[in-house]
């Protein structure tokens, strides 16, 4: 049993209850009145006989014709029975007032059901027995002398009687139409009000024409019919005005674009306006559903579940005054037998023509906006993958970059697919077609949450990284979106490998988007002109830069006029503080701009063909400083950095070599840094010059290890004896588990592989600590000291740290002291055995 059909059968039990009650209390006043009414001598004369006939007839007329009001699917009725019960008690003895009442009532309400009857004679014998009682309370005993003195005593009587037939037949109306009490007393309160006074003065004047000739109570019931046909039309003009009234409300309300709103409110406002016990809408196109009881949906889906009111259905279709469109089906359900009167159904049709407008409004805006949404996300987004055009992450990085509270770094990652066109000549666009969307699903499904994959054309890629704990981690996100890309596609059957270059960018101070996405186009064109994966860009090698292209004209007079110089930062035992090498750093002392930094002009010296001048020039000055740290008794090997190029130069290892046997330095004294950005399709070239130097006691290191896709592939390649771990993760350790891992790892793989580790930018004690208790060996960085000319060095390795000649710092831990290291940790190599230091060239 559902929770309706539960409320229901208890307001049946309790209508019942009521019904019985009021019927048990008036059989009792009945029984009562039979036994004392026929003492009396009223039947012995004429005139009483014809007077309780008379007072018979008046109170039936007065009972049959009644104001009809509808409430639900229960017809609601405001009679003049009790003028009649009052003119009755007033004129004849009680218990014959309360006979003629119930036989009166019982007369005009045979037709009724027999509850309604029962009720209808047991509320009127009531009020003719309370009524009665009240005339002997004031001392009605007979028709006052002087006509107004009976106007007081007629006011109490009439009013108990209202009183009554208020208290006795709204709760039973309430309880019939489900209203509460309250509302169903101040429904219509005004017009009750009007009626009883208008009744009340029926009273007096009939009081006052039977005390003047008692004959007269034959002219009551033409009376009370017109009075009563007076007072049905006022009811239902009033009815109908406040129906109309009502309909314009609700026609108002349904002017919304929200299709589930207007249903909601045609639900709610028609439950009203019909006085219906539920109501329910079914759409045509989509056959939704919306069922409602009162101010309260009770359904809203599918159409197929039957509704659980049983009793009447008045079904009206929703089309427009034209009916032309048809757009669904009004029910209006009540629980008893119902018929519309001539109002309602032209209410009804009103009603329906303004819903089915109101429908389609809404489904038409629905539409336009379902239309809108597409061409916005047409206008956003790629037709071929779905993923974000161009337009989008521009618009989408620029709103990312002007947050100015976002967390973490925002990189770009550019993806570009190598010979792509091969694909679509061989195997026809529409195979290219089913590879690109491949991309782009592995592309989305390697990506982040909060990362934005966009193609922005072709076979063109891009990865907006947002929340980047450093900007090292920028690399290892591109290694990850590259990686996914090196399984073979299936299409059509037959299994393609596409290769792919990437190009990363951090965001930049300024310049916003447009200068993201530039900068991560030219580190992807590098990454493709050197035959590497991913390329990071390097200001140094944007060759946009017009200050570079400036200063590349006056390279030639700068090595002639020997402008460049060399400073050194030394590299430093990270237990013991001593220095065990110093890194190369060239400056060009430029006369004008005074110094200037090797990344605006590095680049332009390899395009400049001076580039072996330059490498000369700057390799002659490391190795002075290594024999005259050496002839001071301060025997550390010197780093310094080679270009790409150089190796690519067959004769490089020949001049080396012959600047080594020049100053007379052993080869172990040297170590040349390589970077991640060799040409590894190159590499045969580069493994013949790198074998002859390392063959001749030269040392090799992989700098910036970690920031390149390649470092592991080069390490296969390349025998080299110690890696360098980029300043960037060394300053993002302690805020990051990547970066830390990146440590941990490179760390490893150097135990692993007996290669010597030294970090970049140190710069404070916990980081150094830190670094040492993880088991890296040497570390260089602004903790230790600046880049020195090779004099300030020399003599700050003479005077040492606290007294100790060959050290700037003091050691981690007092001489004799008992440490306890991490497992797996390694003890560093003494002096003299780690690979040198870093040189950017």
């Amino acid at each position: 049993m559902t929770l309706s059909q539960r409320r229901d059968n208890e307001t049946d039990r309790r209508l019942t209850l009521l019904v019985g009650l009021v019927v048990v209390a008036a059989t009792v006043v009945v029984a009562v009145s039979l036994r004392e009414a026929f003492p009396t001598p009223l039947l012995t004369s004429t005139t009483g006989v014809s007077t309780l006939v008379m007072l018979i007839f008046t109170i039936a007329v007065g009972t049959l014709f009644k104001a009809r009001i509808r409430i639900r699917s229960t017809t609601h009725s405001i009679s003049w029975n009790e003028t009649a019960l009052v003119i009755a008690v007033a004129i004849a003895p009680t218990p014959w007032a309360v006979l003629c009442t119930a036989v009166g009532v019982a007369l005009a309400s045979l037709q009724l059901p027999s509850i309604k009857l029962a009720f209808g004679v047991g509320k009127n014998v009531l009020m003719a027995a309370v009524a009665g009682v009240v005339f002997s309370v004031v001392g009605w005993d007979r028709l006052p002398v002087q006509p107004w003195d009976m106007i007081p005593p007629l006011a109490v009587v009439y009013l108990v009687a209202v009183v009554m037939d208020e208290v006795l037949g709204i709760p039973v109306i309430a309880l019939a139409s489900g209203n509460r009490i309250s509302h169903q007393f101040r429904s219509n309160l005004d017009l009750r009000i009007a009626g009883y006074a208008v009744r009340f003065v029926v009273v007096v004047c009939t009081m006052l024409i039977l005390r003047a000739d008692p004959r007269l109570l034959l002219a009551m019931p033409p009376l009370v019919l017109s009075l009563h046909l007076a007072y049905s039309t006022r009811i239902r003009t009033r009815t109908e005005q406040q129906a109309w009234q009502r309909l314009a409300r609700t026609t108002d309300a349904l002017n919304v674009v929200d299709l589930g709103k207007v249903l909601t409110t045609a639900v709610t406002q028609a439950a009203e306006l019909f006085s219906a016990d539920e109501v329910e809408i079914t759409l045509r196109d989509d056959g939704r559903t919306v069922r409602g009881a009162g101010s309260t949906i009770t359904y809203d889906g599918p159409a197929g579940e039957p509704s659980p009111v049983d009793g009447a259905v008045v079904t009206a279709r929703l089309e427009g005054h034209d009916r032309t469109a048809d757009v669904g089906t009004l029910r209006l359900c009540f629980r008893g037998p119902v018929q519309l009167s001539e109002r309602e159904q032209y209410t009804l049709r009103t009603f329906t023509s303004a819903l089915c407008t109101a429908v389609r409004n809404a489904q038409a805006y629905a539409e336009l906006a379902r239309v809108a949404a597409e061409h916005e996300h047409a206008a956003t987004h790629d037709a071929l993958t779905g993923l974000a055009n161009r337009r989008h992450l521009l618009e989408n990085g620029t709103e990312q970059l002007a947050t100015r509270h976002a967390v973490g770094v925002t990189a770009l990652v550019l993806i570009d697919l190598n010979h792509f066109k091969e694909v679509n000549d061989t195997l026809g666009h529409a195979a290219g077609d089913q590879v690109l969307i491949q991309v782009a699903d592995r592309l989305r499904r390697a990506a982040r949450d909060e990362d934005l994959v966009a193609r922005l054309g072709g076979d063109e890629f891009a990865v907006l990284l947002r929340a980047l704990p450093a900007p090292a981690v920028a690399a290892h996100r591109a290694e990850a979106l590259i990686g996914v890309l090196h399984e073979p596609f299936d299409v059509d059957g037959m299994r393609i490998s596409v290769e792919a270059s990437g190009g990363i960018a951090v965001a930049p101070a300024s310049g916003g988007m447009p200068e993201l996405l530039r900068r991560a186009d030219v580190a992807m064109y590098q990454a493709k002109r050197a035959g590497q994966r991913v390329a990071t860009y390097a200001p140094g090698r944007d060759t946009a830069d017009l200050g570079r292209l400036t200063l590349g004209g006056e390279l030639p007079r700068a090595v002639a006029d020997h402008e460049f110089t060399v400073n050194f930062q030394p590299i430093v035992d990270l237990g013991t503080g001593e220095v065990t090498g110093a890194e190369a750093l060239a400056r060009w002392h430029h006369p004008t701009h005074g110094m200037i930094d090797p990344l605006r002009f590095l680049e332009a010296v390899e395009r400049s063909g001076l580039l072996p001048a330059f490498a000369e020039a700057i390799l002659d000055q490391a190795l002075l400083a290594a024999v005259s740290w050496r002839t001071a008794g301060f025997d550390l090997p010197v780093s310094v950095n080679v270009s790409p190029r150089s190796l690519l130069d067959a004769r490089f290892p020949g001049a080396v070599l012959a600047r080594l046997r020049a100053h007379d330095l052993p080869p172990d004294r040297l170590v040349l840094e390589l970077t991640e950005t060799l040409t590894l399709s190159q590499l045969d070239v580069v493994d013949r010059v790198l074998s002859r130097l390392r063959d001749a006691g030269v040392r090799l290191a992989l700098d910036d290890f970690g920031t390149g896709y390649s470092s592991l592939s080069l390490l296969s390649r390349i025998p080299v004896h110690e890696l360098k771990i980029d300043r960037s993760f060394v300053t993002a350790m302690e805020g990051s588990a990547e970066a830390a891992a990146v440590i941990r790892s490179t760390l490893d793989l150097g135990r692993s592989l007996d290669l010597t580790v030294v970090a970049e930018g140190v710069e404070s004690e916990p980081q150094r600590r830190a670094l040492w208790e993880l088991g890296c060996a040497a570390g260089q960085g602004h903790l230790f000291a600046r880049p020195l000319p090779a004099g300030t060095l020399l003599a700050a390795l003479q005077r040492g740290s606290g007294g100790r000649p060959g050290t700037l710092v003091p050691p981690l831990h007092d001489t004799g002291a008992v440490i306890r290291l991490a497992p797996g940790r390694r003890q560093p190599r003494p002096k003299g055995a780690t690979g040198l230091p870093h040189l950017p060239a």
